[in-house]
């Protein structure tokens, strides 16, 4: 199926399906209106770029020409990084129409864009008037009805959304302006995050924190702010997340914690997720590390596979009700499960173990370290799986994105 042919699931809004998966609570309490909240944000486009390291992923999953991969999509990095893989489908599955969009330009751009040149042009750098008149030229004859009416479509400022790649597209969305305001606050203080790329190396890099960004937790401006469930809705973490992320502990010092490690815990010359949380883009071309879909030793395995991507507006246990069993070998959950109550987690899983094939492999992050499956999805279920402990804590230790408590691989016993 191609890109023009992908039907959604569900004709649903975003709106409503975030609202399925993230309320808990009546709307007229405390919770209640902090899930509402956050269902109004979540709507509109969260991830101009995902934060999960594919890297990680890849060696995790390692995809075979055979396999059939189901994935949340979020903002697509992923799901075009998993074609250097090779495998024979990917269904791309989210709640967010604005993701869906994304999605599908990502991929009608692999496919008609002239060249690697171009292609990096519009989400390497996502900075200049040429991508617009490159949508308009290559891509815009090649998407769907659908697709084409959210890039044509104006915001706020009367701008096609289109245009978001012609000064900087990374700047846009929850997470853009979130990393914006993090500058902000940064600046308002006398500090500047930008000054960590500049290091030639980790001890550097550390150094940097500690007297450009260390300092921001003292503050208690800024500690009062991240204690706010609200505050972090710009990295698309909603009132249920933002607890088991916590853990308990005052949320300044769990960011903190976090922030030290993408700062100083892996080598700026290898991390672009580092680049664009001190940097607000990518790094300069010729220098710059980058997700695997866009490195242009790839490009050609990324071209020539996005034919396999099928991208569908529902959520992942929707699709998955609808397919025969022993459908999929991997599946992709994301940091979804963090959202669940324990009914919405053993239907997930009760589809995922129906339509698993033998040796299935699912991966999945946690705000906290641990799983969160045993003790919530039913032993029953949960018993088929193998969960590969020691190897998912050593990819939690090599995760360049460093937000997550936790990476976690689990595999059908035969």
């Amino acid at each position: 199926m191609t890109v023009s042919e992908a039907v959604d699931v569900s004709r649903r809004t975003s709106g409503e399906l975030v609202a399925e998966a993230v309320h808990r609570y009546p709307l007229f309490t405390r919770e209640g209106l902090s899930e509402r909240l956050f269902t109004a944000a979540f709507s509109s486009l969260v991830y101009p770029q995902i934060w999960e390291d594919p890297v990680v992923d890849l060696e995790a999953l390692e995809l075979g020409p055979e396999h059939r991969l189901i994935a949340i999509a979020s903002g697509g990095c992923n799901v075009m990084s998993y074609l250097t893989g090779g495998p024979a489908h990917i269904v791309a599955v989210d709640l967010n129409t604005a993701h869906i969009a994304l999605n599908r330009l990502k991929i009608a751009a692999a496919r008609h864009l002239p060249g690697y040149a171009e292609y990096y042009r519009m989400f390497g750098a996502a900075d200049t008037r040429e991508n617009v008149e490159a949508f308009d030229r290559w891509i815009s004859p090649h998407l769907d009805a659908e697709t084409l009416r959210y890039w044509n479509g104006r915001g706020l400022s009367g701008r096609r959304r289109i245009e978001r790649f012609a000064d900087g597209f990374y700047g846009y969305g929850l997470l853009g302006r979130f990393i914006a305001a993090g500058h902000v606050l940064a600046r308002l203080y006398g500090k500047d995050p930008r000054k960590i790329l500049s290091a030639k190396t980790l001890q550097e890099q550390a150094d940097i924190y500690e007297a450009e960004l260390a300092p921001l937790f003292k503050r208690p401006l800024v500690r009062r702010l991240l204690d706010r469930p609200s505050s972090l809705f710009g990295l698309g973490i909603p009132p249920a997340q933002y607890e088991s992320l916590s853990g308990g502990r005052p949320m300044h010092e769990v960011v903190e914690e976090r922030l030290r490690r993408l700062a100083a815990g892996y080598d700026l010359a290898g991390n672009y997720f580092a680049w664009q949380a001190f940097g607000k883009a990518y790094a300069p071309h010729g220098r710059e590390p980058l997700p695997p879909y866009l490195e242009k030793r790839n490009f050609a395995a990324v071209r020539g596979n996005a034919h396999r991507v099928t991208v569908v507006h529902a959520s992942l246990t929707a699709v998955l009700r609808g397919r025969p069993d022993a459908s999929f070998d991997r599946y992709v959950l994301l940091d979804a499960q963090d959202w669940m109550d324990p009914n919405g987690l053993n239907d997930l899983w009760g589809e995922i173990t129906r339509t698993a094939r033998p040796g299935a492999r699912v991966i999945f992050r946690t705000a906290a370290e641990e799983s969160l499956l045993p003790g919530r999805v039913s032993p029953s279920v949960l018993g088929r799986w193998h969960y590969e402990a020691g190897r998912s804590r050593a990819w939690t230790g090599r995760d360049r994105s460093a937000i997550y408590g936790g990476f976690h691989l689990y595999v059908l016993e035969d």
